[in-house]
């Protein structure tokens, strides 16, 4: 086995920082943008099946997403695949998502494995509603690790660097009305 050189050490520029900033702004509005496409009831079945693949590729392994409830006290979290396809299967007849305020709020830390760690929040809007007049309205707060590490692909016969972003846990900090 040869041991490649290590990319992880790599500091990361202020103008890289920036540009890893947006990317990572911008996988977190895909996400936003898949859930609600997902979410949605008038959405067919295949394409939402689609829209989960597409979604999937913006996590790290393992990544988990927190749900809450007004009703109960506890946040259960499941793998991004599990939480997905609930949300596909939500009781409703008509499901609204939106998320808004999305910000940073811990700027990238470097991890003793080279790769560099932020957390964006962000606020959701949730409205399920049934037709016999069922209503359920919640606001959350939810933290969303993101992760930044060095990869490597190869383009015409040569190896090439760069930065790519992962999103991570999808925590739940606060639930209400």
């Amino acid at each position: 086995m040869v041991a490649l050189p290590s990319l992880a050490q790599e500091e990361i520029s202020p103008q890289r920082k920036q540009a890893i900033d947006s990317l990572a702004m911008e996988k977190v509005k895909d996400l936003s943008k898949y859930i609600s496409i997902i979410g949605n009831k008038e959405t067919p079945f295949s394409e939402a099946n689609r829209v989960i693949e597409r979604t999937l590729e913006l996590f790290a392994d393992g990544a988990q997403m927190g749900v809450s409830s007004l009703y109960k006290k506890e946040v259960r979290y499941y793998d991004v695949r599990t939480y997905l396809e609930r949300l596909m299967a939500l009781n409703y007849d008509r499901v609204t998502i939106k998320w808004f305020n999305i910000q940073y709020i811990s700027d990238l830390e470097r991890q003793p494995d080279g790769r560099y760690v932020g957390v964006i929040t962000i606020y959701q809007r949730f409205e399920g509603e049934s037709d016999d007049g069922l209503k359920y309205v919640d606001t959350t707060k939810k933290d969303i690790t993101i992760y930044v590490e060095r990869k490597q692909t190869q383009i015409g016969g040569r190896m090439i660097g760069f930065w790519d972003v992962l999103l991570g846990d999808i925590r739940v900090a606060e639930t209400k009305a």
